[in-house]
């Protein structure tokens, strides 16, 4: 068995040849859709805001929810039309 000794230009190639391979893969592909609900964290994450903000969102109507048992969820469909809605033109 032949031993082959790698460089760090062909470390280095491989690693190019393996970035512009993950690259063709995530532009050719669609994107992923995202869930239909999201729980109260994904949505926090999603808008960047505090609990008490998202909290606040249910209680005045903003932000419609469903509550089954004691799990929050909202439709991804909804925020989107939501944030459309309240959209500020500068």
């Amino acid at each position: 068995m032949a031993t082959e000794i790698l460089t760090t230009d062909d470390l280095y190639d491989f690693k190019m040849q393996l970035f512009g391979e993950l690259k063709k893969l995530l532009t050719e592909n669609p994107q992923v859709k995202p869930k239909k609900y999201l729980k109260s964290a994904e949505v926090m994450e999603m808008l960047q805001v505090s609990p008490g903000t998202l909290q606040n969102l249910r209680i005045n109507g903003t932000l419609p929810y469903t509550k089954i048992g004691g799990i929050i969820l909202y439709e991804y469909e909804e925020i989107l039309k939501v944030l459309k809605e309240n959209r500020v033109a500068s």
